[in-house]
């Protein structure tokens, strides 16, 4: 019996360990390389690996380079704005694809996403084109494209 527990004990603790918080996830998938440097940048890591739970509607490379490269650079530079561009992307909780409803969530920084789902679901226009991926601490739906707050 105390073997068993102990086995079990073993099992949660590597259950645990195997877990990824939201940047984890992210950097595992090697399609956020430019979110990740973008979250360094704006000393945003720490806050996305607490506890949340968060839902990040998170864009990929390619949304990434949509934006041409000097604005990019600029906005990677400008660690305000690069916060509150990253954080328009942050809604606190954690929303499962079932669970999203057309209308307005409001985001970590403040403003408000504009959230539509007829011919697919768009977050602020920009097109959800994978949803539920799952980490320890919430979930990442992955975007088209970058959205700016208002």
């Amino acid at each position: 019996m105390k073997k068993l527990f102990i086995a079990s004990v073993l099992s949660l603790s590597a259950l645990a360990a195997q877990a990824k918080d939201i940047v984890e996830t992210a950097v595992a998938a090697g399609q956020f390389k430019t979110l990740a440097t973008a979250l360094q940048a704006a000393g945003l890591v720490d806050t996305l690996k607490g506890k949340g739970p968060f839902t990040v509607f998170a864009p990929t490379d390619a949304a990434f380079a949509k934006i041409p490269k000097a604005q990019l650079d600029a906005l990677l530079a400008d660690k305000a704005k690069l916060t509150a561009v990253l954080t328009y992307h942050v809604v606190p909780g954690k929303v499962m694809a079932k669970d999203v409803k057309a209308g307005k969530v409001k985001t970590v920084q403040g403003g408000e996403l504009t959230i539509a789902t007829a011919g697919g679901v768009t977050v602020d226009g920009a097109k959800v084109t994978a949803t539920d991926v799952a980490a320890s601490n919430g979930v990442i739906h992955v975007i088209d494209s970058v959205v700016l707050p208002k």
